[in-house]
């Protein structure tokens, strides 16, 4: 298919999205925008949270990663369904006791306002640096296969995507994208599933015999029992749990959609639907890698990594199918920044500039605040997908996850502190114990071989973190005075 009509589809598709925004977004303000008014259905949300959970880094980046450590992602899969089960538990009902609209209000209500102060700081670092990084894999992959053909430089390709993102999201927020993300997630399974019984269908193989193969080539290996290695078994286990609590749980990208379902029983059905379908997704994301990995050497390419899922589509699969990529990739790359560019203006409005606490600011001036907060963050992230071309990272999904478990790390911290403590901390140097966590972690890091020889810290640094942080926060807190109505009994 010609890069002319890839980029029509691609612009019908975005067609589509701003009448889903226009439709959603009629009468919307400023609650429609932080929480959909309370009134999100809860199987849309579940549906829709798949696509913002996978985003663009997992349709590229796990099946390519196949190559290398065969389904040893299944690890940290293990490890997110039991995370998701403690969000459920345990967060979803603290969160909707204190009927929050940004969950750092907790921070707030058990520890003090800096504290409060130093939590969304530090989700807004995160989720910034995270979405970006999704959001240039993807945009670097339509780059590659339509736009450099028609001469449109990449700065303008961001530009361009970060202008639809930023219509039609500026209204509607949460109310909007819970409809456009049911409609992404939608496309990107899609794809997943054409692929993968295209690519069955041309090496003539059936469930069983393709994973005989997968064994056989080295690619269906699943446990690491080296405890010395980074991805080893528990170390991916215990990973994957606190990915989720932190990445999740206690993150207001995707809390924010949970707390906008009407009733606590059915934000936790979302939450432990999206838990079953998640899974699955994600065996079948690992399932296609293999395939991918076995049908390459068949017809001569040599890309691995992020680069073998689109060199065998752009250059081994039929127009059709390259259209169903396009738009699974498109439907990949919209929820990696849209709900995250809606959420870090809701958290930085409401709880670094405390607009809910303004009693001398009307609706229409809020409003005008959430506008410029939400045009500064389009901006950033316009630069940071600059910023990460310039690195060029060959595997983004190592990237991510090594970046978060410096960043969240103080968030786990926190929480679990709050959670798990009775001891009232002094508010006013949590900020310095915070920002203390991963430049420790940093130098530990750095320093590895030195003070653990053969042993290699994976994806458990940002348990590491939070333990830290927890620990310099009991340095500098009392038993008494604190408001313990909050912790875990």
């Amino acid at each position: 298919m010609s890069p002319v009509s890839l980029f029509l589809v691609v612009l019908a598709y975005f067609g589509l999205l701003l009448g889903v925004a226009w439709a959603t977004s009629r009468n919307a303000n400023n609650d429609s925008f932080f929480i959909g008014n309370k009134s999100s259905n809860w199987m849309l949300v579940a549906f829709g949270m798949v696509g913002t959970t996978l985003s663009g880094l997992t349709f590229i980046s796990v099946p390519g990663a196949v190559g290398r450590d065969g389904f040893g992602y299944m690890q940290i899969m293990i490890g997110y369904v039991l995370g998701y089960i403690a969000v459920a538990c345990i967060l979803l009902p603290l969160y909707y006791r204190l009927k929050l609209t940004s969950i750092y209000h907790y921070l707030d209500v058990r520890l003090g306002r800096r504290s409060y102060q130093s939590g969304a700081a530090f989700f807004i670092l995160s989720r910034t640096l995270g979405a970006t990084a999704r959001l240039y894999l993807v945009v670097n992959i339509l780059q590659a296969v339509i736009l450099d053909s028609l001469g449109v430089p990449f700065w303008l390709t961001n530009l361009v995507i970060l202008a639809m993102i930023l219509l039609y999201t500026y209204e509607g927020g949460v109310k909007t994208i819970v409809w456009t993300d049911t409609l992404q997630t939608t496309g990107m399974l899609l794809g997943l599933v054409a692929c993968t019984a295209f690519l069955l269908n041309e090496m003539n193989l059936g469930l069983l015999e393709s994973l005989e193969r997968m064994r056989s080539a080295g690619l269906a290996r699943v446990f690491t029992t080296d405890i010395n290695s980074p991805g080893n078994a528990w170390k991916q286990v215990l990973a994957g749990i606190f990915i989720v609590i932190t990445m999740t749980g206690m993150d207001q990208e995707m809390m924010q959609k949970n707390i906008s379902v009407k009733t606590l029983g059915d934000s936790q059905k979302n939450m432990l639907a999206l838990n079953a379908i998640l899974a699955g997704v994600l065996a079948l994301f690992l399932f296609l890698g293999g395939l991918l990995y076995l049908y390459a050497p068949q017809v001569g390419v040599a890309a691995s990594g992020d680069k073998i899922f689109p060199a065998v589509v752009m250059g081994h699969m039929p127009a059709l199918l390259q259209l169903v990529f396009i738009i699974a990739l498109i439907s990949a790359l919209f929820p990696s920044a849209d709900g995250a560019i809606t959420a870090l203006t809701s958290s930085f409005c409401i709880d670094i500039l405390g607009l809910k606490r303004r009693a001398d600011l009307g609706e229409g001036a809020q409003l005008r605040i959430r506008h410029r907060v939400h045009l500064a963050f389009c901006a950033l992230f316009l630069l940071l997908v600059m910023v990460f071309k310039w690195i060029d990272s060959a595997s983004m999904i190592g990237m991510i996850l090594k970046l978060a478990g410096y960043t969240y790390g103080p968030l786990l911290g926190l929480f679990a502190f709050g959670l798990l403590s009775k001891r009232a901390v002094s508010d006013r140097l949590v900020p310095c114990v915070a920002l203390a966590g991963p430049l420790l972690c940093a130098l530990i890091d750095f320093n590895q071989q030195s003070l653990f020889g053969s042993y290699r810290i994976g994806l458990e640094l940002l348990v590491i973190n939070g333990l830290l942080v927890m620990a310099g926060l009991y340095l500098i807190s009392s038993p008494s005075k604190a408001n313990v109505a909050y912790s875990v009994k």
